[in-house]
């Protein structure tokens, strides 16, 4: 167990160290080069030290491939080579994107709590995945120009809710939560919510204003988080709170019922306003939850 710890710490420790050398060089190319150099090479050591990891990571991706691949045809075949075309450009960068970053991350694919190097990606990674999969679909649609129907965009939505809750749940069953699969489920999760706001806020589906306060208040903890990193080296540590579970729970539903079909049903309307406001004051209270939860951690310069 000690070894474990000592090997996480000197890790962490590696991590501080390209910081604060970048952070010393004023964020300059070379110090930006050496950077991505030395991360690369930390990223190729783990995967030729460990090729069972290394293997569950291609099986994922080939995985995630032929499943985009199954996306792109349906688009083929129920929208017509035009709009696939717009929508493949952005699809393929995400899904790539994505896939590069798992890599890059092999390292953190570490227990929670005992820091110990998992062998294998696990399947609650997998089913993480598949959400972003679907935001990388919504997010290519947007960018390409290309109108959503509500109810593909009520299928992502419902479909993300579902994972959201197998991952956390397979994760803890199975004795497999990492520092990975928790960076990734809130990526997923942010992706997915900025496409759906985006697109929605595009179709004029939700309040102009309302949408703009959700991609706030989206932005703002990323810039947040970006700028922990890099400017103090201090990697904000990621992990639900009660508050942040209450306003996604708030927010999803709020989402679902912009897009239920029957809007002409009364009680929709009794509760869109009501449900607007408790949403917005839990989205407002989550991420002042989250900044406490790392102000313990946080260092005194």
């Amino acid at each position: 167990m000690i070894h474990m710890l000592n090997k996480t710490d000197n890790e962490n420790q590696f991590v501080v160290d390209i910081l604060s050398d970048l952070r010393k060089d004023n964020f300059g190319l070379q110090a930006w080069i050496r950077f991505l150099g030395s991360s690369w090479r930390k990223s190729r050591a783990t995967a030729k030290g460990n090729p069972s990891l290394t293997n569950s990571w291609f099986s994922i991706t080939i995985f995630i491939g032929l499943l985009a691949l199954a996306i792109l045809i349906f688009n083929l075949f129920f929208e017509g080579p035009i709009e696939t075309l717009h929508v493949l450009p952005g699809f393929l960068f995400f899904v790539v994107w994505q896939q590069s970053d798992l890599y890059w991350h092999l390292g953190l694919n570490r227990q929670v709590g005992t820091g110990k190097q998992l062998s294998a990606l696990s399947t609650a990674t997998s089913v993480t995945f598949l959400r972003a999969l679907s935001a990388s679909y919504l997010l290519a649609r947007f960018i390409g120009g290309i109108g959503t129907p509500s109810w593909l965009i009520l299928l992502a939505l419902v479909g993300g809710i579902i994972t959201d809750i197998l991952d956390g749940q397979i994760a803890r069953r199975t004795h497999t939560q990492t520092k990975y699969g928790q960076i990734a489920d809130a990526e997923a999760d942010f992706y997915l919510y900025l496409a759906i706001t985006g697109i929605l806020i595009q179709q004029h589906i939700l309040p102009f204003w309302f949408g703009m306060f959700l991609l706030l208040r989206f932005i703002i903890p990323l810039i947040a988080a970006i700028a922990s990193y890099f400017l103090f080296a201090h990697p904000v540590r990621f992990g639900s709170t009660l508050w942040g579970k209450l306003s996604g729970l708030a927010l999803s539903l709020y989402l679902l019922l912009l897009l239920v079909p029957a809007k002409s049903i009364i009680i929709t309307d009794l509760l869109h306003l009501p449900l607007m406001i408790v949403t917005i004051i839990l989205l407002a209270i989550a991420p002042v939850a989250q900044i406490l939860r790392n102000v313990g951690a946080f260092p005194i310069i």
